[in-house]
């Protein structure tokens, strides 16, 4: 079942965040790519980075793995930009590491302040006071979900009914895993729009290996972003993994985007899917 979203798991944190946990080195708490694009669509990044804000030193997390998967989804960013680009959309693009707080879980998930990821421990994730918890809700998590609900109203403002695009990668497997055969993974759940024509497509193409919520789907108690901004509105959306491995390069994860939106471009344009149809409750 669907949680209720920020101010209902917002409830048990204190409503003063104290002193700025930012300083002036560190960079926003998100980023707006394209804000004046005028395709009926919105392209979100939840790892978009791994920065870690200067005054957590780093979360005792060493270099290495502070640049792996634990810390932000490799090639996603570059995605999300290239996405904005191709469809002439807004997107917004989370500006900090997921192992300060994760952008697209409850807040009170365990994993939303990950202790332990793939093996790798976060040990200035351990000991953490509700301020401070506070603090990376009010600074970090906040702005950027009230960057996409902003987003969100304007399309509204102006009668337009969008798609919600949220980009993420996967590792080609776990640390001691098998390795991962799927390419591409549609992440859905009740509504098909535009995941199923999508994947219809990537599969006709003959070039693509995808994944039908495998090895990862929609978890409707975890994912916050896409249940909250775009399931709960009743609007289209897609959710996608690609493989970390075919988009390291910059310019592999822009081919990707191209594949994406080649594959997309019209049904995201056709006002028909794009309406308001409510599939949760």
């Amino acid at each position: 079942m669907l949680k209720t979203g920020v101010s209902a798991t917002m409830k048990s944190l204190p409503l003063r965040a104290g002193r700025s946990m930012l300083s002036e080195k560190d960079p926003a708490p998100f980023e707006l790519v394209n804000p004046e694009g005028k395709a009926p669509c919105l392209i979100v990044c939840d790892h978009a980075s791994s920065v870690i804000p200067e005054s957590l030193g780093e979360l005792g997390v060493d270099q290495q793995h502070r640049l792996e998967h634990i810390a932000w989804d490799i090639g996603a960013a570059v995605m999300a930009r290239r996405l904005a680009e191709l469809f002439d959309a807004p997107a917004v693009l989370a500006g900090f590491s997921r192992l300060v707080v994760d952008c697209n879980r409850y807040l009170d998930d365990p994993s939303a302040f990950v202790l332990t990821s793939d093996t790798i421990a976060v040990p200035g994730n351990m000991a953490m006071t509700d301020s401070e918890r506070a603090q990376r809700v009010a600074q970090i998590f906040r702005p950027y979900h009230n960057a996409i609900e902003d987003a969100l109203e304007r399309f509204e403002d102006a009668g337009i009914v969008p798609a919600v695009i949220a980009c993420h990668t996967m590792t080609d497997k776990m640390r001691g895993g098998q390795l991962r055969p799927q390419e591409f993974t549609m992440c859905w759940a009740r509504d098909d729009r535009l995941p199923v024509p999508v994947m219809d497509r990537l599969i006709a193409r003959g070039d693509t290996v995808v994944g039908d919520n495998e090895p990862y789907g929609m978890d409707l108690g975890e994912d916050y972003t896409v249940p909250e901004h775009a399931m709960r509105r009743g609007l289209p959306y897609l959710q996608f993994e690609v493989r970390q491995d075919l988009v390291t390069r910059d310019e592999d994860a822009r081919a990707w985007a191209e594949k994406l939106h080649e594959v997309s471009y019209d049904l995201v344009a056709d006002p028909e899917l794009r309406t308001v149809k409510l599939y949760w409750p």
